[in-house]
């Protein structure tokens, strides 16, 4: 889900705090409606959402292609005034949840298929719904704009090889022809939108505000595609993989946040990390988990893609809380 934050909008067009604040928490709750609204029509209507899913790619390319509409050039400026706390966060995007993905694969002793979507969805990038619930958390909105873009700039090359070293056990994994499909799928759109947006500024923060509903159309017919594709195995292993996520998930929100307080990163930025690691760019996971291995890989990113939004709005109500003693952390 891509997410217009706060600190890409320019002055002169920038909304009132209130109204972004409403803005975000609308996305944080009616978004994970729309996309179990979208999941309950991949299973019971999995006719209607086969023929939506030669068309994945394409949904997932508009979403990045929104995306790279709300990114600045500051957002990436951010790298060379504050590189630690960046660095710490990308590593441990590309660390942390690959390796828990085959951990609680391995630990719930799941099938290859469901064990090779798990660990694919720990491969993908961070999800730009972080930004959304980072912003909710009064945590470093801008810290997640540029851990996010950064992760997702680096995917053609950490993804494909993070699902060949720790999946392609379970499965065979062609890196070479993964990498290719991000470059596509990833790469192009979220550039096309930096350089539209370096072009036509004025124009894009018009449409910022929907873009949000742009990313989540896209990422409703993903799911709607890939549980019609898996919509036997939903009743068999639904419990099993839900379970998978909610630890994948929960897991990487803890230790992201503890591995930034140990390498002493400030509390603020460290809860920013714990957001950022913990989500994901699950939509990219179960399209690539539907291309590369079985309809029933895909599983698990679906599910991701409607839970880690719903406890990210529960973090971000329990980080909120105490938000204001850290503001100058």
């Amino acid at each position: 889900m891509s997410s217009n934050h706060p600190s890409s909008t320019s002055t002169s067009t920038k909304p009132s705090l209130s109204t972004e604040d409403r803005s975000a928490r609308v996305a944080v709750t009616v978004f994970p409606l729309l996309i179990l609204v979208a999941a309950a029509i991949g299973f019971f209507l999995p006719d209607f959402g086969q023929k939506l899913a030669p068309g994945v790619n394409t949904y997932l390319g508009i979403i990045m292609f929104a995306m790279g509409l709300t990114l600045t050039l500051p957002d990436f400026a951010l790298v060379a005034k504050r590189p630690i706390p960046v660095l710490i966060g990308v590593v441990a995007q590309y660390v942390i949840m690959p390796l828990l993905g085959f951990g609680v694969s391995w630990a719930l002793q799941l099938d290859p298929a469901l064990a090779a979507g798990v660990i694919l969805v720990g491969c993908a990038p961070g999800g730009t719904s972080s930004n959304v619930i980072t912003y909710l958390s009064k945590a470093d909105t801008a810290l997640s704009v540029t851990m996010t873009s950064i992760s997702t700039l680096l995917a053609p090359i950490f993804t494909p090889l993070l699902t060949l070293w720790l999946a392609g056990q379970y499965m065979p994994v062609d890196a070479g022809d993964m990498a290719l499909s991000i470059v596509k799928i990833v790469l192009i759109p979220v550039i096309a939108g930096l350089v539209i947006r370096l072009l036509f500024g004025k124009l894009v923060d018009k449409i910022l505000p929907g873009l949000p509903w742009l990313s989540v159309v896209g990422i409703s017919l993903v799911v709607i595609a890939v549980v019609s594709g898996s919509a036997d195995k939903v009743v068999d292993a639904g419990l099993i993989v839900l379970l998978a996520v909610v630890l994948h998930n929960g897991l990487g929100y803890l230790l992201g946040y503890w591995v930034a307080r140990l390498c002493r990163v400030p509390v603020r930025s460290a809860r920013t990390t714990s957001i950022e690691v913990g989500m994901q760019n699950s939509g990219l996971a179960a399209g690539l988990a539907a291309k590369y291995f079985a309809p029933e890989a895909a599983l698990p990113g679906a599910v991701f893609s409607i839970w880690h939004n719903l406890s990210g709005a529960v973090l971000a109500m329990y980080y909120r809380r105490s938000a204001d003693k850290h503001q100058q952390d």
